[in-house]
């Protein structure tokens, strides 16, 4: 897994007036590398929090699973698929969406495995979440919807899920925008004891690992207090209202949501196996693949999980077009806390 760092860096881009159009944030107003790309993009920056809510939340049956998504945008548009990541749901992309269907982009927000409206169609289905289970729902939801190729941008479970399609599957993806970096896990690395202050980050993957933190998943009360919790400490700016939690707070109650949260972390830990079905991919992902579609790489300063460095940590996985940015006074759920700095991103990867 990824280098930790500390709460220090402050170059970037951070949230603007409502006022101010998106075309006045050029690329070189962060830390990229790569040319600064012309834009005509005029929607207006947006204000965190202007936005509470989606239209009514669509299903369609694809794979495994009866997804619940959110749409918005023109149905004929260019298509960018936001993804989500733990714990956390569709709405860290509540304010995004709007941008970008503004600039006549067609936009899907699906719930994940275990999360909202999303559901298993088969009772005998394993609840299981490898990283390739999990980015092959999303390329069935994009078969589902007879999307052939979209943007594909997220963070955290998101970018991680978004990196492995765009390096197993490329032709389904026309950019990249992953916050984090390349955040493919390497499940043989994660075997090895990290530095103490890695391991204090990943408190809750080893509270995972044990009955007292498996009891506390399988309470809704406990495991909605667990989530808050998280909030609080991966995003130490983020000023967010009970109101602005507890509607992320009804995707938790999937029925499936402790099974999905717990395989997951247990198994990039190498404590269960993986189903037969994904061993494939995990065999190609294990070999942590490069990248070569056009990718924008984002870290936010605040997140206790961004490597140090200006992508520097993970630049050789990326061998296509690619800028860097790091987004200043900004925690772990980037879209929401800076949903204007992320929209320009996703504007500007699908122009590399």
């Amino acid at each position: 897994m990824i280098n930790r760092r500390t709460f220090n860096r402050a170059v970037g881009l951070s949230t603007g007036a409502a006022a101010v159009s998106l075309s006045a944030l050029q690329p070189n107003a962060s830390a990229a590398t790569g040319p600064a790309q012309p834009s005509s993009a005029t929607a207006p920056i947006v204000t965190p929090g202007t936005h509470t809510g989606f239209g009514a939340i669509k299903q369609v049956k694809a794979g495994l699973l009866n997804v619940g998504y959110a749409e918005a945008g023109p149905a004929h548009g260019p298509v960018v698929l936001l993804l989500h990541g733990w714990p956390y749901d569709i709405h860290s992309f509540v304010d995004v969406a709007p941008l970008l269907a503004d600039q006549g982009y067609r936009v899907i927000v699906p719930h994940l495995r275990g999360h909202g409206s999303t559901r298993f169609l088969s009772r005998h289905t394993p609840r299981t979440a490898e990283q390739s289970a999990v980015a092959l729902d999303i390329v069935a939801l994009m078969d589902a919807l007879k999307i052939h190729k979209a943007v594909l941008a997220g963070f955290d479970w998101g970018s991680r899920t978004a990196d492995i399609i765009a390096a197993l599957w490329p032709e389904r993806v026309k950019s990249l925008v992953s916050t984090g970096g390349y955040l493919i896990t390497d499940r043989k690395a994660q075997l090895t004891p990290a530095i103490p202050a890695v391991e204090h980050n990943w408190w809750y993957q080893c509270y995972f690992a044990t009955e007292r933190g498996k009891e506390t998943m399988e309470d809704v009360d406990k495991r909605i207090a667990l989530c808050r919790y998280v909030w609080t400490l991966v995003s130490p700016n983020w000023n967010f209202d009970d109101a602005t939690f507890a509607r992320t707070a009804e995707a938790f109650k999937n029925p499936d949501y402790a099974a999905v949260v717990l395989y997951n972390y247990r198994w990039r830990i190498g404590l269960v196996e993986g189903e037969p079905r994904y061993d494939r991919y995990e065999k190609l992902l294990a070999a942590q693949p490069s990248i070569g579609v056009p990718t924008i790489t984002l870290d936010a300063a605040l997140d206790p999980f961004t490597a140090p460095g200006d992508g520097s940590a993970y630049r050789g996985h990326f061998t296509g077009a690619y800028e860097h940015r790091t987004i200043a006074d900004i925690g772990h759920n980037l879209p929401q806390e800076a949903p204007s700095a992320f929209a320009r991103a996703v504007i500007d990867a699908d122009r590399l």
